[in-house]
């Protein structure tokens, strides 16, 4: 029988902690949402000031990004470089903010982070990725 490497809620904590660290040093309200490899939620924590229409688009992000297995903003800047079919695609966040969570090169979850800029959603979800 075949293995495969898995995100616990353990791990989702601690990348989540990790990203609410960054958020938290530079002042900025968030919420973060950590997904496993089938793009199910597993940990979502909101900043108690963020607006509440940012639960979803982190939610999205972490799954668009375990779905297409690749980050966020790869859609973003196709998008900002004129390749709009990014736009028709199903489940497509073309924003900074969503990235794959591999342990052995194999996407194991996603982190998505909305509140702030994109980029800095982004910086955001990064500095969760390096706590994995």
């Amino acid at each position: 029988m075949a293995s495969k490497p898995v995100l616990t809620l353990e791990d989702a904590k601690r990348v989540a902690q990790a990203a609410e660290a960054e958020a938290h040093a530079n002042s900025w309200g968030v919420v973060i949402a950590v997904v496993d490899d089938g793009g199910h939620l597993l940990y979502l924590q909101r900043s108690h000031d963020t607006q509440f229409g940012s639960v979803d688009t982190a939610i999205m992000k972490a799954h668009a990004t375990v779905a297409f297995k690749r980050p966020t903003k790869s859609s973003e800047d196709a998008v900002l470089s004129g390749r709009l079919i990014h736009l028709a695609l199903p489940g497509v966040i073309p924003a900074e903010g969503g990235v794959p969570l591999l342990r052995d090169g194999i996407v194991i979850g996603g982190i998505g982070v909305s509140g702030v800029r994109s980029v800095q959603d982004g910086q955001i979800a990064q500095a969760g990725v390096a706590a994995l």
